[in-house]
């Protein structure tokens, strides 16, 4: 396909020479730089773009690019604002200068604000407040709470003092102090208050309130917000995620004290006792959220395989074939109609190109202009979001491309390849106003979660997302992201180019609550047949030709590199990876 092992191999001496010649220098200047930093006056030090910035994007609000469309009305409690969690009525409040006040504010680092809700409607109480770091623009949330039947919250009946910031040395407006409530028998806290005075907060109707014990879940840590070594904090979410787990998201946080004696006492999530899926969107609602938000998709100016719908896949000649009767294969029909249904990835049966070259070669480079995607309709968070699965199906996964100490890219013949590939991005809604908080990006076998402010838009509200070169991975920036460790690893290359598309522009809503699947989404085999590449004997041989600390370096890298590269397997359809009921 590219240039071979062998020869990316042969500059070997040379480039070693001007590895260490670079790396001397580079250590000479990192010197040079840290002496003129400790050097330096406090003043030329918040000027210097060696150092991190200190400007405050979280004083300015999110938007998105364009006014989000008015969602018509329906059957459900979508988009109204409330959903009834059982008892408990909840609402979502956007941090604001309106809707909250700032608490306190440390610079250190990327910096943090915590916000307090303010402003709430009437019989609404606070359960926690918000954290986010400066360096962001802001783009948060909080659940507040109104007591429907009577006793489902309760003011705390004191507070603990959790931490505080006195003795930290830290820039910051003064020191915080995070209370926790100390709740009634059978209630429990789920958010934490901050005040900027040693003082006890009062217990008064700005107090937060604790929840009844059967309205709430068990939570952990969801994604690291700010922290020192003395002080991490991380905002939460429930520990029991999927399409059928009751947990709610509140949007507060956690503030725990590394290695601290004895731990304070665990916060909670809500738990929406009423899980009956009222708060989710129809189908007609489902359809304008995914117009609105459908991603772009760039593909590499370099690729090969591009992606295409099932059906072109299955009517251009792709063939089922069965264990024990592989000289007999069946043309799949092009709706899978004749695809074994159900069971389990047994290996009896998969999937495979026509035998003819040309017809063959046709397939394998996909068809841009005959793709489609596929959407998975499910609930999350006990119904207070609605994720938009959306599945891309790209006939032919290419070879994969190697970064080693100054060897830049480096094609590893068929190391990589494999019939069918599934990829998919995630657009995760709130069902209280339709608007986009994250989305999900696969990449290989894991993936990433951003937060709709760090998204790159384009025709609206459309979030643009990039695939990687051969390997279709979704990043959401262009550039290269190395699979790997201490800067070697397999590459990921993303740039813009003419080969891109709307998925809103052809899609089919293929499962979710009350849909007909197809029967293609059924098939449980593989994709693609199994294939068992050589490679370990063309990496010994490469370690053979290096000295003996870059051998032990490369020999170390290749044990790294997933041991599915060396083999070509199709991949199981959407429906049997793990993602389909669980949480991203």
């Amino acid at each position: 396909m590219q240039s071979s092992i062998g020869k990316g191999f042969q500059l070997f001496p040379f480039l070693i020479i001007l590895f260490v010649s670079l790396c001397l220098s580079h250590v000479c200047w990192i010197q040079v730089r840290a002496n003129s930093v400790l050097n330096s006056t406090d003043e030329s030090r918040s000027t210097d773009p060696f150092l991190l910035s200190t400007s405050l994007p979280v004083d300015t609000a999110f938007k998105f690019p364009s006014a989000l469309p008015e969602i018509p009305s329906g059957n459900s409690s979508f988009g109204k604002g409330r959903i009834d969690l059982g008892g408990l009525e909840v609402i979502q409040v956007s941090i604001s200068t309106s809707t909250s006040k700032q608490v306190w504010r440390t610079y250190e680092g990327m910096g943090l604000t915590i916000y307090q809700p303010i402003n709430l409607p009437p019989s609404f109480f606070t359960l926690g407040f918000y954290a986010q770091l400066n360096n962001r623009q802001l783009f948060g949330w909080v659940l507040a709470a109104r007591d429907v039947s009577g006793d489902s919250l309760r003011p705390p009946v004191g507070y603990i003092a959790v931490m505080n910031t006195t003795s930290m040395i830290i820039k910051q407006d003064g020191p915080a102090y995070f209370w926790q409530p100390l709740c009634p028998k059978e209630y429990q806290a789920v958010g934490l208050y901050v005040t900027t005075s040693p003082q006890e907060p009062s217990l008064s109707q700005e107090s937060i309130s604790c929840v009844r014990s059967d309205l709430t879940e068990k939570s952990e840590a969801d994604t690291w917000v700010w922290g020192t070594e003395e002080l991490t904090i991380s905002s939460m979410r429930p520990a029991n995620r999927g399409t059928e787990a009751t947990g709610v998201y509140t949007g507060t946080f956690s503030c725990q004290r590394p290695n601290s004696s004895p731990p304070p006492p665990p916060l909670f999530c809500l738990n929406n006792t009423r899980f009956n899926l009222s708060s989710m969107p129809s189908e007609d609602q489902t359809s304008l959220l995914f117009k609105t938000y459908s991603p772009w998709v760039y593909l590499h100016p370099d690729e090969d395989f591009l992606p295409s719908s099932v059906e072109w896949f299955f009517s251009n000649g792709a063939l089922l074939f069965q264990k024990g009767n592989e000289s007999n294969p069946v043309p799949i029909q092009p709706d899978g109609s004749n695809l074994p249904q159900g069971g389990s990835d047994d290996g009896l049966f998969w999937l495979d190109y026509p035998a003819d070259k040309d017809a063959k070669e046709r397939v394998k480079r996909g068809d841009l202009g005959n793709t489609k995607v596929y959407l998975h309709i499910k609930p999350m968070f006990g119904g207070t979001f609605t994720d938009i699965v959306v599945w891309i199906f790209y006939p032919f996964n290419g070879n994969a491309r190697l970064k080693f100490l100054f060897v830049k890219g480096l094609w590893l013949g068929d190391v990589g390849e494999h019939i069918g590939d599934w990829e998919h991005v995630t657009l995760r809604i709130s069902n209280f106003n339709g608007e986009l908080w994250r989305a999900y990006l696969s990449e290989h076998s894991a993936g990433t979660l951003v937060e709709a402010c760090d998204l790159e838009f384009q025709g609206g509200n459309k979030p643009v997302s990039y695939s990687s070169l051969h390997g279709h991975a979704m990043f959401s920036r262009p550039g290269m992201v190395l699979q790997g460790e201490g800067g070697n690893g397999l590459r990921n290359d993303m740039a813009r180019s003419d080969k891109f598309f709307d998925a809103g522009a052809s899609y089919a809503m293929v499962a979710g609550p009350g849909m007909v699947e197809p029967p293609w989404l059924n098939y449980f085999r593989k994709w693609g047949p199994f294939v068992q590449h050589d490679i370990q004997k063309t990496f010994d041989g490469i370690a053979k030709t290096l000295p003996g600390f870059f051998r032990k370096k490369f020999r170390k890298f290749v044990n790294q590199i997933p041991r599915e590269l060396f083999q070509e397997d199709g991949p199981t359809g959407p429906k049997v990876k793990r993602s389909w009921t669980a949480d991203e």
